[in-house]
């Protein structure tokens, strides 16, 4: 489907994405917004009201998916184990894998998606406030699901481990090439394979350190 045939409000939510993820909230304009998607500027304000708005609905029609994507993933890792508990890398694999394998397999779908969302969780003006509305619930999921490996580990221990994990998964998703300068082309930020294959058991690390008695 070619982006005219596409209905309006969802021409309007793909351009936002792309531009919001470019340039941030504040530099870009409605008007920006409907050249980018070939509509009038008035069917901004018709289907989300103001700019805020339409920027909230941009990040929540991909999180609601990807929330209910790993809600899956974990809901079936505690099938296998009803009668034990999962292990902490299953349960980290859970969380981080469905994220991943998206951004693998329809990168150019989902690249802008999640280099917003790193933009939204590294802002002191936006990152408290839209992390909590949509992705909150989710991850108390999880630490509910990670109590179970490390019963004994301390509040604060558990919350600074998913502190932890929540910067390098954002950092994941910049995909800003850091790496692929520091080692000399040994890495690349765009390699979601051996992303995969590392960052559960990094993250499974980290928790294990802190959380361990």
């Amino acid at each position: 489907m070619n982006k005219t045939q596409k209905p309006t409000n969802q021409r309007l939510l793909d351009a936002a994405e792309v531009l919001f993820a470019k340039d941030g909230f504040s530099a870009v304009t409605v008007r920006q917004i409907a050249k980018k998607a070939e509509a009038d500027i008035s069917l901004v304000y018709y289907h989300f009201k103001s700019k805020r708005e339409l920027f909230e609905a941009v990040l929540m029609r991909r999180a609601k998916y990807l929330n209910d994507l790993r809600l899956d993933e974990l809901e079936k890792i505690e099938r296998r184990h009803e009668e034990d508990v999962p292990s902490l890398e299953e349960i980290i694999y859970a969380f981080v894998y469905p994220l991943l394998k998206k951004l693998s397999e329809d990168h150019d779908e989902w690249t802008h998606y999640f280099s917003l969302i790193a933009m939204v969780n590294n802002s002191p003006s936006w990152g408290g406030q839209m992390m909590t509305k949509y992705f909150d619930p989710l991850v108390h999921r999880f630490l509910k699901a990670i109590r179970r490996v490390f019963p004994d580990c301390e509040e604060a221990d558990l919350y600074w481990s998913y502190h932890f994990l929540s910067g390098a998964l954002t950092l994941t998703f910049a995909e800003t090439g850091r790496i692929d300068n520091l080692s000399d082309g040994i890495c690349q930020s765009s390699d979601m394979k051996s992303i995969i294959e590392r960052l559960p058991k990094f993250i499974a690390g980290g928790f294990s350190s802190l959380c361990k008695k």
